[in-house]
């Protein structure tokens, strides 16, 4: 499910809460789905549990997971929303590149830039 790179120079709660919202994003993991407890999956991972609740917290405030108390931690409907809203966003923006005359690679280079800008 998560592996931690101890070589990476990304830190392991970043390489935590990556790997978690890539695989929400690509619906590896499903709406509804059950995560592992903070502390199982720190102990899976040799992290501490700090680092682990640090990437839950990112993803939690992201919306792609929500904890239902004592039931746990769970893939949230709100990713998928989320989803839905960036699809409506990028369709606004190829009607909009296309009515402006761009072409799509240089509609392409747009996205990738402001993607890339911190």
């Amino acid at each position: 499910m998560i592996t931690i790179d101890p070589s990476s120079s990304v830190a392991p709660f970043e390489q935590v809460r990556s790997q978690f919202a890539q695989q929400i994003t690509d619906r590896a993991l499903p709406v509804g789905a059950k995560l592992p407890t903070v502390r199982a999956l720190a102990v899976e991972l040799g992290l501490a549990a700090n680092t682990v609740a640090k990437a839950y917290r990112e993803l939690e405030e992201a919306g792609l997971i929500e904890t239902r108390g004592r039931a746990g931690t769970f893939v949230s409907a709100a990713g998928q929303q989320s989803r839905i809203v960036i699809q409506r966003a990028a369709r606004d923006y190829a009607q909009q590149a296309r009515a402006l005359g761009l072409s799509a690679d240089e509609a392409l280079s747009i996205v990738e830039a402001a993607l890339s800008a911190n």
